[in-house]
């Protein structure tokens, strides 16, 4: 907290001489400082919760340097800056407008920190009108302020676009398209008058807001029944280009919102020859879009445009999968409970595996577009050294990835007798793996391994004849995919080279030096008389010495045996036997107590 207050007041002095810009009367550039504010306090990443708590902080602030504070912490007086105030020369200071402004910003952050929240607690969204209402009466009370004479022109139309903004944006969220599409062409109006009458540098703010308010416009017009708000929509998110932030994420909103209003009248859809009812809404919905993504995929202007719109086609993608995926689970209790037991692929699991067939195929288009993206800076010629380039490895692994989606399309559901849908997965899988061989052939040819690229090269063309061989069954099957007579022809053309590029590489090889590398085992303490190049003597483990060193005989240590013991007659000792028996208990007795010694 301690941190942020110090920002802020690095912050305060900047914002300020933008206020205090005006000299002849009171000028205050509205959009200039909600932009920079908003931009530089959490809404460059969603965060209007942080965005209100600035607002609240900066009217703290303001109040206390003008002295107007709303009572003491005892008591509450309400205080409101009117035009009569603005007409005393003790008033005529822009933060008042200031003031108004703060109070505006700070209900409209609060209003969409609720319509995020509104996603999962559907009650909040009375809360988030309320305060929008609260913005929007703001708005107005700034707008009042800024017909006193003392303030500037430009002051006075920037005030009525925001308040133009505030109120269209309540209309829109109470669904009042013609009143909502009113205003919101108000403040388009006042915002290109004013880029018009300035200098290019402050005309982009102005641009950018009507580029803000553009789609709330189309959005009404389908609404109130222009057909082709809907297209407009789409174009406007097609030239939005690879950059993503609010304007993208409220395209697809909204785009999401108009396509709900159509799934209403969608009810099947038909694939490999069997018709299949849809009762879920996000896949209609999904459906319903699917033709308009790969149209607007096809339109890209540039390859991270398509990225973009090939990750928005997936993610949605997925999402319609998951929820099928949650019916199918409720289908098979049923099932269990009525113990039905059916050969046939039901409708669910048929429309299961259709949106799983569109998942990965939209997987390979983009995979191989970002091949494409490769092969293309690949045969560039490669300008900066320390810079790492693409290489054929990174084809390699796209390849991959390709034959791993085909290969879980050959396992789809409701598929396996369907021969012709079988055959036409086989034959892309050989396309994509003639091009992987290929590129394999290529990385092999930057080692200078020219055997292992010339028979990789040679399996290529069996590929690509053979997809040739079974393409004239399946007249249709190679329209989406990669032409294999360019490859063919490259091909060819590679394969001389590598010829080429053998030969060169054999008649430059170094000549063997004249001294021969002998390699000998024998210690160097055993062939000091004979000199041969060995490397090892400076190495970390130089051959001078055998250790542990091997056995040698030796003399072994004379053992002596005692032969002569068992010839010794030894002297008898009965008698000294028969004197010990002798003494019986008596000498027993004295030998305790010592008699006997």
């Amino acid at each position: 907290m301690a941190s942020d207050k110090q920002n802020e007041g690095k912050i305060v002095p900047m914002d300020e001489n933008k206020e205090n810009a005006a000299e002849d009367g009171i000028g205050l550039e509205i959009l200039q400082i909600i932009k920079d504010s908003q931009q530089q306090h959490g809404l460059r990443h969603g965060d209007y919760q942080r965005y209100r708590g600035y607002c609240s902080r900066r009217l703290r602030r303001l109040r206390k340097t003008l002295g107007f504070k709303c009572g003491n912490r005892h008591k509450f007086t309400g205080k409101k800056v009117t035009v009569e105030m603005l007409s005393d020369n003790r008033y005529s200071d822009n933060r008042y407008l200031l003031l108004v402004l703060m109070e505006a910003e700070r209900a409209w952050s609060y209003a969409m920190q609720l319509k995020q929240e509104a996603n999962t607690e559907p009650r909040k969204r009375f809360h988030l009108l309320s305060r929008l209402r609260k913005a929007a009466k703001h708005g107005e009370r700034l707008e009042k302020l800024c017909e006193s004479p003392r303030v500037d022109a430009k002051t006075k139309l920037e005030a009525q676009a925001y308040t133009s903004y505030l109120s269209g944006m309540v209309r829109f969220e109470l669904q009042e398209w013609k009143a909502a599409t009113e205003a919101f062409n108000k403040c388009k109006t006042i915002y290109e008058k004013l880029a018009s009458a300035f200098t290019e540098e402050l005309a982009v703010l102005y641009h950018q807001r009507v580029e803000e308010i553009s789609p709330n416009i189309r959005y009404c017009a389908y609404n109130i029944g222009d057909q082709n708000a809907m297209n407009e929509l789409m174009q406007m998110r097609l030239s939005a280009g690879g950059g993503g932030g609010m304007m993208a994420e409220k395209l697809e909103a909204l785009i999401t919102q108009t396509r709900a209003k159509q799934a209403a009248t969608m009810s099947e859809v038909e694939w490999r020859g069997r018709t299949v009812p849809v009762k879920i809404d996000k896949a209609r919905i999904f459906l319903l879009g699917l033709g308009d993504n790969e149209a607007a995929i096809a339109q890209a202007a540039n390859e991270e445009t398509k990225e973009r719109l090939y990750e928005t086609l997936l993610a949605e993608c997925r999402d319609t999968i998951q929820a099928v995926r949650e019916e199918l689970k409720t289908e098979a209790k049923q099932r269990e409970r009525s113990d039905e037991a059916s050969g046939k692929v039901s409708n669910l699991q048929f429309l299961h595996s259709y949106l799983t067939y569109i998942k990965l195929w939209t997987v390979v288009k983009r995979n191989e577009s970002m091949a494409h993206m490769l092969q293309a800076k690949l045969k560039e010629p490669q300008t900066d050294e320390n810079k790492r380039g693409p290489r054929p490895q990174d084809l390699i692994r796209l390849y991959d990835i390709i034959l791993q989606s085909l290969a879980e399309l050959s396992t789809l559901q409701g598929l396996e007798e369907d021969h012709t849908f079988q055959k036409e997965v086989a034959l892309k899988m050989l396309v994509y793996k003639a091009y992987r061989c290929f590129f394999i052939a290529q990385s092999y040819v930057l080692v200078k391994k020219w055997s292992e690229a010339l028979v990789l090269y040679e399996r290529v063309l069996k590929y690509a004849k053979e997809v040739q061989s079974k393409a004239k069954s399946l007249n249709n099957s190679l329209k989406d995919l990669p032409d294999v007579q360019e490859l063919i022809t490259e091909v060819n053309a590679e394969k001389y080279s590598l010829q080429a590029a053998a030969i060169l590489d054999t008649e430059d090889a170094p000549e063997a030096p004249s001294q021969q590398k002998v390699k000998d085992n024998t210690p160097l303490c055993e062939r000091l008389d004979t000199f041969h190049l060995d490397p090892t003597l400076v190495g970390k483990q130089p051959n001078l010495v055998q250790f542990p060193p091997d056995f040698q005989p030796i003399p072994c240590k004379p053992l002596f045996f005692d032969l002569a013991l068992n010839h010794v007659a030894f002297p008898p000792l009965d008698d000294k036997v028969e004197q010990k028996g002798k003494g019986g208990l008596t000498g027993y007795i004295k030998g305790i107590f010592g008699f006997g010694s």
